[in-house]
């Protein structure tokens, strides 16, 4: 069961995506940005960590869960160190999924060469 409702959820997250490009004029960029500053926000107002209780995967995975994530690491920044988690906290929890990016893109370039399209 617990697949079903992280596909789901998941499932529900893409589509929102796909009707905001389709009868939007949002680029791809902004809606991913959206995402992200939604997950900020709802993750800031505990709003996020019920919907990744309930969910799981199907709610940390996508963009709105990256933006939750430096929302919960930001909070737990300043209640150790004060005023500076607040620029320390969002990159501190991040790090795994920001490295992880960086190093299969790299990697990826290696692999590929990019080429003109006509």
């Amino acid at each position: 069961m617990d697949l079903i409702t992280a596909f789901f959820v998941g499932g529900l997250f893409c589509a929102v995506g796909q009707v905001l490009i389709d009868f939007t004029k949002l680029t791809p960029a902004r809606i991913l940005t959206a995402y992200v500053v939604a997950g900020v926000i709802l993750g800031g107002i505990g709003i996020y960590e019920p919907l990744k209780k309930f969910a799981g995967c199907g709610a940390t995975v996508p963009l709105t869960g990256f933006g939750s994530l430096m929302a919960e690491g930001v909070r737990r920044e300043i209640a150790d160190k004060g005023f500076v988690g607040i620029f320390t906290g969002g990159l501190t929890a991040g790090a795994a999924g920001i490295a992880a990016a960086l190093l299969f893109s790299f990697l990826g370039s290696l692999v590929f060469r990019s080429s003109e399209r006509e």
